[in-house]
């Protein structure tokens, strides 16, 4: 069979690359279909029993999960089973049941046709989130909803469990639940013709360590089971019938790859200092509080970003100010005595909360809308409980909090007051805080970043957000596949900004950290740490990379390297450079 598909002519197809590694081997093709439901009246004497056979659906789907969940714990480990957590909390999701029971007893149709409608409902606001993140927990709610319907009409579970042998399996998407019942043994890799980095199936290729690429656009008609392929998880590279020739580059590829892929896990638990004994520090974006174990595992010098609202987006209600304060003492404590930063609600606008909907509208431009700082400031009392929450925790280790969206000194002084009426309310119970708590904003508006200045009198530290920053300041939708092409970390009035806010930041005391996707590309940090740029905070799994760089770095290069960016009009010949010196001090072999 090998022989047959290499007299084939090679295609190579461009994906995302998700999972790092190198497969070769046959194909799977797995098409998963949606549930077709029937639409029929049900009757009145019969309505009873319609909400009782909903209600066992839930305990049998609720039954299913939590076997997934055992076997994934058993078999990957508790952080990949914690994915699951989310599918049992859409179980538990009273708007969504209680919509559903409504929808029945306005319409009186079966119990499968109103949840479909409802569940299809959350999926929609979910989807239409521009965060990648939270658009792809749109699949955790479409998996719930499909295993619930199953239930209901009897059908059987589709499954991933029984591959004949080794296998790629390719897919137009994977559910969770397809994902974690994926043959550990049997799955050389994965491939998906839509999906991101962020998606559960990458999530768990990850945790199985397999090659992953997703993104790869029809890739489902083009192949069939039995085809030979080649996934380079490294570069998102797909490579349908690959010669004699590639299949030789990439044995050499894979080779050196695991050499340098094990060098960079024994650079990472060395100090990031640079040739020229210059200190780097590089902290950890986080989401979730299990992933505490995570930042130590890639040993962080502390939290960067604690993206709060996740907190709120993943619950059915706005969690209780003791709730948040259990959540955020837990990281707090587990990271001591490293520094946390907790950065409150980045809420609204593209963020909605899909069980409280009266607290948002439908927006034509969500990225400038009501959201984050603002929704706060016209909603105090929710505001004020996160506020509270996060000074009770500042006793149990080192806590920066940090304001989101801030537009200018006006909006920053508002939410200082709020703050202020936090402390205050805190000491009149006699509840102790930290009273040094260091206070920062968020740099991601141009109208923060011009004025850094005037903010720099009232914050103790700046965190960059280059990915809205940059979004502002070119006037791109990153998520608009027609223009994205022109979303350039390197444009010259990026890096002008970035020195302006280092520049005015630093003359008055106030160091500057970047937590946007620039810090955790290895091309672009020895450009962000020769503007200036104090600390760096990425997600976990990029650390390695980027420490690897800082120790085969000289502090005064990279200085360099920005002074002759800085000097350049194309973005193009920016990065160009920025790449140039990266792969002269990473050598693969």
């Amino acid at each position: 069979m090998a022989t047959d598909s290499r007299t084939k002519s090679e295609i190579v197809v461009q994906g995302i690359s998700a999972s790092q590694g190198i497969a070769y081997g046959t194909v799977f093709v797995y098409l998963q279909s949606d549930v077709e439901v029937p639409s029929y009246q049900v009757d009145e004497a019969k309505r009873i029993e319609e909400v009782a056979r909903f209600d066992k659906a839930l305990l049998t789907t609720r039954q299913q999960i939590a076997k997934i969940q055992d076997e994934v714990e058993k078999n990957l480990g508790k952080q990949e089973a914690l994915i699951f957590d989310a599918h049992l909390l859409v179980l538990e999701d009273q708007a969504l049941i209680g919509e559903t029971i409504r929808e029945f007893e306005t319409t009186g149709r079966n119990i499968e046709t109103c949840f479909n409608k409802v569940s299809s409902r959350y999926i929609q606001a979910f989807s239409e989130i521009d965060d990648e993140y939270l658009r792809e927990r749109a699949g955790d709610i479409r998996d719930v909803a499909q295993r619930v319907l199953q239930n209901l009409l009897g059908q059987a579970e589709n499954s991933l469990s029984k591959l004949a042998e080794k296998r790629i399996v390719v897919a137009n998407d994977l559910s969770p639940s397809d994902s974690a019942s994926i043959d550990r043994s049997a799955a050389l890799g994965i491939v998906t013709d839509s999906g991101s980095k962020t998606s559960h199936a990458v999530i768990v290729a990850r945790s199985m360590k397999v090659p992953a690429v997703v993104g790869v656009r029809d890739l489902t008609k083009r192949v069939k089971t039995g085809d030979w392929l080649l996934i380079d998880g490294y570069d998102g590279l797909v490579i349908v019938n690959p010669s004699e020739q590639t299949l030789f580059r990439y044995g050499k590829i894979q080779s050196e790859k695991k050499s340098f892929e094990q060098r960079l896990m024994d650079a990472n638990r060395q100090p990031a200092v640079t040739l020229d004994g210059v200190a780097v520090t590089l902290q950890a974006n986080i989401e979730k509080v299990d992933e505490v174990a995570l930042v130590k595992e890639y040993f962080a010098q502390g939290v960067g970003l604690f993206r709060t609202e996740y907190l709120f987006l993943n619950s059915a209600r706005i969690p209780t100010e003791q709730e948040q304060f259990v959540a955020y003492k837990t990281v707090v404590e587990g990271m001591a005595p490293l520094p946390v930063v907790i950065r409150t609600l980045d809420l609204g606008g593209d963020k909605p909360m899909a069980g409280n909907p009266e607290l948002f509208s439908k927006e034509a431009n969500p990225f400038m809308g009501f959201r984050a700082i603002r929704f706060c400031l016209e909603h105090t009392e929710i505001f004020k409980d996160q506020l509270r929450a996060i000074l009770m925790a500042s006793t149990h280790g080192k806590v920066r909090l940090m304001y989101p969206m801030i537009s200018g000194a006006d909006e920053l002084a508002r939410a200082n007051a709020v703050l202020a009426e936090c402390k205050a309310e805190l000491k009149a119970k006699g509840q102790s805080f930290d009273e040094k708590l260091e206070v920062g904003a968020m740099i991601e508006i141009p109208s923060a970043a011009a004025t850094t200045d005037l903010l720099a009198r009232t914050c103790d530290f700046f965190s960059i957000g280059t990915n809205d920053l940059i979004q502002y300041l070119l006037a791109i939708d990153r998520g608009n596949d027609r223009i994205a092409h022109l979303y350039e970390p390197t444009h010259p009035a990026v890096l002008r900004t970035l020195k302006h806010v280092v520049d005015e930041a630093h003359r008055a005391k106030v160091p500057v950290s970047v937590c946007g996707e620039m810090a955790g590309d290895p091309v672009l940090v020895p450009l962000l740490l020769g503007l200036g740029v104090d600390a760096l905070s990425m997600t976990p799994p990029l650390l390695p990379a980027v420490k690897y760089l800082v120790r085969a770095m000289k502090m005064t290069d990279a200085r360099d390297l920005a002074a002759e960016a800085l000097m350049l009009s194309s973005a193009e010949e920016i990065y160009a450079k920025c790449e140039a010196f990266c792969r002269s001090r990473i050598k693969l072999d």
